[in-house]
This record gives structure tokens, C-alpha cells and sequence, in this order.
């Protein structure tokens, strides 16, 4: 891995001088106000003017709104490091959020907007993968191309979900595609920075046992996820899908105990990148019991989005936003206090799935806990976010 380069002379506000300040930061506060706004929505006291279902509109404004601004904060500070070309910052960085942020408002208005929602709103995801593929090509970093595949993936799952909801006034294709890249991207970008940091935090720490290095297994579990993945997407019940999802599921398991989670509890920036993970095999159980239609299937949903994709975006989100401003790796009281918050977040709203008696007073726990997690990300790391990184003037 290339070293993370300089960055250029800059003079401009430090909130655009790396990607992941203001999709972090403004991605968080998304997050969090858009599923306070989902509850009143959900008993029906408040309305949008969307052209959406309020249930799609819920679903899109997490998985195409919230998500995808952490995964650009995410690979815009990545890239740099995996190609040692410069990151994008500035102005170049300002219009990407600004397109980003026009398609949260333009979907929230969509009917009144038309289809100009969806092309704005599309287009935050083209010129995302545009960015990204040219640092990666030039830099000739080839074997992060997949990563590329998986952004395209979701840009084609956000094409299909809004000419689904338009045309048959609800998403269900383009919401799994969604999920399943989404999940896709966690194993694979969770199979690099977990054992990695785990190991690093071992050897300096805590001598002994150490994960697994990548190897035919590890590259076995992706693609038997993905196939499993694929089938859930065509097929989301059958025995094919379900025993496909549930072979997934144990393969995932297996992976995360190969990476020595278990000796990690004393720092808690490595541990929550193995309790996040384990919301991943969580997943294909309850998908795979799903399609056999023993239980709803919204578990498998929010086990992945709420507890998978919610925890690791939050732990790498915290990690990332203290290495890169020169803050010690620490989880702070109120660092650790976001953790429970989103842990709390997701079993909450696994169990408002499972059991239809405890939905009512789960579901409003679920909310809030995730609203606390993330508002409390924000106000905790948002001045990190906004002053520059320690020892460098600006």
C-alpha cells in the first residue's frame, strides 16, 4: 500500500480539504433527522412532498442518500491512499457535495420536481464512480476496480429504483440491488481494514493469536455471498435462495472468527468493526429463514442496513475522522456511548421485525437510538470536521 500522499496547497475552508469531512459530517446529520422525520411519518402525522410512497421514500433516502454520501467520504480519503495520488479537495469536492445534497432535496420534493429528481439525484452516483475510476485508473490500481464495479452496481440499483416506484409505485428490485452492493462492498472493504487493524492493534498490544491473512477462503465467502446475494435479488424466497444465503451465512461467520475479534475488547475502535461485521452473517440467516418464509423478511433487511451497514459506517466514519485530523485512535466516552447507541439501534429494530407485539415501542427505540448515534457523531467529531487537521496551518 502506497504511502497517504501530501495534500496541495490549500487555503480554502478545511471542511473541503479532504473528502471525508463534509460526506461524513453532513451524511451523520442526514442520517439522523431523516428517521426522526420517518416516525411521524410512519403513523401518518407528517407528509413530504415526494413522489415516493412514504415507506420508499424511507428506504431510498437510507440506502441511496445517507449511504452512499459515507461511502464517498470513505473512498475519496482511501483512493488517495491506495493509488498515492492527491485527493480531490476544494472546489471539485464542493460541487460533489453540493450534487449530493441537491438530490436529498429534490427527492424530498420530487412531486413537484418529476423525473429531474431522479437525474439529479443519479447523477451524485455517476460522477462518484467518474472521480473514483479515474484516480484508480491512473494510478494504475487495478485490483481496486471491483470496488468501482460494486459503486456501479448501486448507481444502476438507484436507476431501478426510481423507474420502479414511478412507474409501479414501489421499489423492489432496485431496493435490493441496493442492499446486496451494500453488503457486497462491507465483505470485501471489511475483509481488508478489519483483520489489518485488528492485527495492528495485537502486535503492539496484545501479543498471541492474530487474524488470518486473506486467502482462497476469504475469496470463497465473497463470492458464495454474492451469488447468494444475486438469488435473493431474483429470487428472494425458494429453497435455492434460501439454502444458497444460509451457506453464506455460515461462511461469514467463520471469517469473522478468523480475525481474532475475541482478544480486541480492550480497544473499542477495533472491537465495533467486529461487532459490525457480525450484523453480516446475521443477515443472510434471517434472509435465508425468510425465504423459506419462517420469519418476515424485514429482519434480514435492517440486521444488514441498521446493523451492519449502520455500526461499520459509524466505526470507520469515528476512526478515520480521528486518524486524519491527528487525534490519538481513542474511543472517548462519547465515542463509545455512539457505539451502544447504533448497536442498540439495530437489535431493537431486528426485534420490531421478529415480534409484531413489541413493534410499537421498539420501533420508536430503534429511532431514537439511531438518531443518537448519529447527531452524537456529529456533534462530537463535527469540529474535528471543521478546523484543520493538527499542525497544519491554514
Amino acid at each position: 500500500m502506497n504511502p497517504v500522499p501530501r495534500l496541495r496547497a490549500y487555503a480554502g475552508p478545511a471542511l473541503l480539504s479532504y473528502g471525508f469531512r463534509p460526506f461524513f459530517l453532513f451524511g451523520a446529520i442526514y442520517a439522523g433527522l431523516t428517521v426522526l422525520a420517518w416516525l411521524p411519518m410512519f403513523y401518518g402525522e407528517l407528509e413530504v412532498a415526494s413522489a415516493f410512497a412514504p415507506i420508499d421514500w424511507h428506504v431510498h433516502e437510507m440506502l441511496y442518500g445517507y449511504l452512499p454520501a459515507i461511502v464517498a467520504g470513505f473512498l475519496l480519503t482511501a483512493i488517495p491512499n491506495w493509488t498515492g495520488r492527491l485527493p480531490i479537495q476544494g472546489m471539485p469536492l464542493l460541487v460533489l457535495f453540493a450534487v449530493w445534497l441537491a438530490g436529498r432535496v429534490c427527492v424530498t420534493l420530487s412531486a413537484q420536481i418529476g423525473w429531474l429528481a431522479a437525474v439529479i439525484d443519479c447523477g451524485f452516483l455517476v460522477l462518484l464512480v467518474a472521480a473514483c475510476a479515474r484516480e484508480v485508473i491512473i494510478g494504475k490500481n487495478w485490483r481496486n476496480l471491483r470496488v468501482i464495479g460494486i459503486i456501479v452496481l448501486m448507481l444502476a440499483g438507484n436507476i431501478a429504483f426510481h423507474a420502479e416506484a414511478h412507474v409501479r409505485g414501489h421499489a423492489e428490485y432496485g431496493t435490493r440491488v441496493g442492499i446486496a452492493a451494500i453488503v457486497l462492498l462491507l465483505a470485501l472493504i471489511g475483509g481488508r481494514i478489519i483483520p489489518s487493524f485488528t492485527r495492528n492493534w495485537l502486535v503492539r498490544e496484545n501479543a498471541g493469536r492474530l487474524p488470518e491473512p486473506f486467502s482462497y477462503f476469504d475469496g470463497a465467502a465473497i463470492a458464495v455471498s454474492a451469488v447468494a446475494l444475486a438469488l435473493w435479488i431474483a429470487q428472494p424466497s425458494g429453497w435455492l435462495s434460501a439454502a444458497t444465503l444460509l451457506v453464506a451465512a455460515v461462511l461469514n461467520v467463520v471469517r469473522l472468527a478468523r480475525w481474532a475479534g475475541d482478544r480486541t475488547t480492550r480497544d473499542r475502535l477495533v472491537l465495533i468493526l467486529h461487532v459490525g461485521y457480525g450484523f453480516v452473517p446475521l443477515g443472510f440467516l434471517l434472509a435465508g429463514l425468510g425465504a423459506l418464509d419462517m420469519i418476515v423478511a424485514s429482519a434480514a433487511i435492517h440486521a444488514w442496513m441498521v446493523g451492519a451497514a449502520g455500526t461499520l459506517t459509524l466505526a470507520v466514519m469515528t476512526r478515520a475522522s480521528l486518524g486524519h485530523t491527528g487525534n490519538a485512535l481513542a474511543a472517548s466516552p462519547a465515542t463509545q456511548t455512539i457505539y451502544l447507541a447504533v448497536v442498540i439501534a439495530a437489535l431493537a429494530r431486528i426485534c420490531s421485525s421478529l415480534e409484531p407485539a413489541w413493534s410499537d415501542w421498539t420501533l420508536h427505540v430503534a429511532a431514537y437510538a439511531w438518531a443518537v448515534a448519529f447527531l452524537g457523531f456529529a456533534a462530537a467529531y463535527g469540529p474535528l470536521l471543521l478546523r484543520a487537521r493538527r499542525g497544519t496551518p491554514q
